[in-house]
């Protein structure tokens, strides 16, 4: 195997496993963690999202370590993280110990996900790192599949202390030399006679209103999903179909994700982008008005869940290669985590009110006709950004003739 598609290799493997005791297999357990620590299911849920709002602050700053020394050692040192954290949450007794370690799991978010995977990639890639980041989300995309019923399986046996223990001796044991490995695998040179690329600095992409137009749509696009992610099955039902209806529909979701990512690897292989990045804007407000509209009919909710699942499965890859072709390669770690910063926090808010909302108007009409207006305000935003680059060009070409 050529080495730097060895890193796919690496990275495949520990994607997983830290998507899966980072971010899966919370779902699982819980329940059982606030029925031990004697928690609200409120201060249960509110520390995984005070996580998620961690890695949004340190996004930008993981960005520029990426940028500067690469993913080896900062992927190495999240490993490290991710695996005390997931001790120390196995070992919390109430609310402090349990917060403290969510906040150390929120930093390892930043160091280990997607984010800091893509930044590994871009540097041992040369016109290969949207071919090599569409290869990682399709491996990517089994964490849930992985460590749902794994999850499941180990808490029921072991207890959710234990589960969280194994998971983070697996981090330190194997996720660690995993990441101390990448340092085998030098950065692929340019072409001899290639054109030198502009490549933008983070300053330079903050003044610009591309940068801050692409980061409002991805932040719309991640509150939404994050929301239905949560509430997607009670609004099922409150249409009126039963709960395995509701189950069974929403199981397509996870399927449709990787089929999307799959016809993004071939059908949409020479496509920009930015084109790529239009269906998957799109899809959304389409499938959320069609679950608005005919919701209470079965074949609605399975129309809405392959649109939602395509949608999702290719934004993950439209996240991690539009800032590379609208803003270059170089200083790619920084730009990028400083555009999935409000991603996160979005992510981290879309739970928390959607359920405000259904708690002041109960009918599941209210809450999709605002998820309805915010992916239309996402697709907007992601229009106008992309104008300066539909053909693969920088925003910045205009302001450089």
């Amino acid at each position: 195997m050529h080495r730097p598609w060895r890193t796919i290799g690496i990275l495949a493997f520990t994607q997983i496993a830290s998507w899966g005791s980072l971010y899966y297999a919370f779902s699982v357990v819980a329940p059982d963690i606030g029925q031990e620590l004697g928690m609200r299911a409120e201060l249960v849920y509110g520390a995984f999202s005070w996580s998620l709002l961690v890695a949004g602050l340190v996004a930008t700053p993981t960005g520029m370590l990426l940028d500067r020394f690469g993913g080896q050692w900062v992927m190495a040192t999240g490993s490290v993280v991710c695996g005390a954290g997931l001790i120390c949450l196995s070992r919390s007794t109430g609310t402090l110990s349990y917060f403290g370690a969510w906040t150390m799991l929120g930093v390892a978010m930043a160091l280990t996900l997607y984010e800091a995977a893509f930044a590994t990639i871009n540097r041992k890639f040369d016109q290969n790192s949207r071919q090599a980041i569409s290869t990682l989300t399709l491996f990517a995309g089994f964490a849930s599949t992985v460590f749902w019923p794994l999850t499941l399986k180990l808490s029921t046996v072991i207890g959710w202390r234990d589960t969280y223990l194994w998971f983070g001796i697996v981090q330190l044991l194997v996720c660690l030399p995993l990441h101390l490995m990448l340092r085998r695998d030098a950065a692929v040179a340019h072409a001899p006679h290639a054109a030198p690329e502009r490549s933008h600095t983070l300053a330079e992409a903050l003044r610009h209103p591309a940068f801050w137009k692409l980061a409002m749509a991805f932040s719309a696009n991640m509150f939404i999903f994050s929301a239905l992610s949560v509430h997607l099955i009670p609004l099922l039902k409150d249409f009126g179909h039963t709960a395995a209806l509701a189950v069974l529909m929403s199981t397509l979701i996870g399927p449709m994700q990787v089929a999307g990512r799959i016809c993004e690897r071939t059908f949409a292989r020479n496509a920009a982008p930015q084109t790529v990045g239009k269906f998957t804007f799109a899809a959304l407000p389409a499938a959320v008005l069609v679950l608005l509209l005919f919701g209470s009919q079965a074949w609605s909710v399975a129309l809405f869940c392959i649109l939602y699942g395509l949608s999702n499965g290719i934004l993950t890859i439209v996240r991690g290669t539009i800032p590379q072709a609208m803003f270059g390669r170089k200083n790619y770690g920084a730009i990028s985590g400083a555009m999935a910063g409000p991603s996160l926090l979005a992510k981290a808010a879309g739970p928390l009110v959607a359920a405000a909302v259904l708690r002041a108007y109960p009918s599941p009409v209210v809450l999709l006709l605002i998820l309805l207006g915010m992916s239309v305000i996402s697709l907007v935003f992601y229009l106008g950004a992309v104008r300066f680059g539909d053909k693969g060009t920088s925003p910045f070409a205009r302001l450089e003739r």
